[in-house]
C-alpha cells in the first residue's frame, strides 16, 4: 500500500492511474494470498513457515495457484501488479528520481520476500509434520480460487479494462495541481 501513497502524492497522471490500479490488484491478490494461506491453515493448523516445507510433493494444483499469486504480488510482467507498479514508478520518476530509484529497491526487496517465502513453503523435503495429512485442493476450492487466478492474468494482459475508466477522473481530479 505504500505504493499506492507514492503514487497519489506524485501528482501526475501515470501515479495517480497506477494506484488506483494498484489497489484493485491488491485486494485480488491480498485475497487470493489470504485465501491460500487459510486453506492450507485449514489441513496443518499451523501458520508458521517453518513447518512447512516440500508441499509442492503433496499438493501441486494449491502450488501452483500459490506460484501465480506470489508471481502477480512480486509484480511480474503478465500479471496484474506489474502495470500498476510500472505507472507509479514512472510517476514518481517524473516527480523525482530518488523517489522512482527507491520504489524500485521496495520491489526488488519485496520479490526477494516472496521468493524466499515460496521457496521454504514449497520446495525439497516434504516436512515430517505434514506426512500423511490431504494438503491438495478440493474442485471447490479450486472454484474459489480460479476467478482470482483469471483476474490476476487478465488484467495483467488488458489493464485498460480498467484504466480506461480512469482517465478523465484522473485528469479531473489533477486538474487544479496542473497535472503532467
Amino acid at each position: 500500500m505504500g505504493f499506492v501513497t507514492l503514487g497519489l502524492f506524485t501528482l501526475t497522471d501515470r501515479g495517480v492511474e497506477g494506484a488506483i490500479l494498484q489497489m484493485i490488484n491488491h485486494g485480488v491478490i491480498s485475497a487470493a494470498l489470504f485465501l491460500c494461506v487459510g486453506m492450507i491453515y485449514e489441513r496443518t493448523h499451523t501458520r508458521e513457515i517453518a513447518d512447512y516445507g516440500g508441499v509442492a510433493r503433496a499438493a501441486p494444483v494449491y502450488c501452483t495457484l500459490l506460484a501465480l499469486f506470489c508471481l502477480a504480488a512480486a509484480g511480474f510482467p503478465g500479471f496484474n501488479s506489474f502495470v500498476g507498479e510500472f505507472l507509479i514508478i514512472s510517476g514518481a520518476f517524473q516527480t523525482n528520481g530518488w523517489l522512482g530509484a527507491m520504489a524500485i529497491w521496495g520491489v526488488a526487496l519485496g520479490t526477494i520476500y516472496l521468493v524466499w517465502l515460496f521457496f521454504r513453503v514449497v520446495m525439497g523435503k516434504l516436512h515430517p509434520g505434514l506426512e500423511g495429512l490431504p494438503l491438495e485442493l478440493g474442485s471447490r476450492e479450486v472454484a474459489i480460487l480460479a476467478p482470482l487466478a483469471i483476474l490476476a492474468v487478465w488484467l495483467g494482459l488488458d489493464p485498460d479494462l480498467v484504466l480506461s475508466y480512469l482517465d478523465a477522473s484522473v485528469d479531473k481530479l489533477l486538474l487544479p495541481w496542473g497535472s503532467s
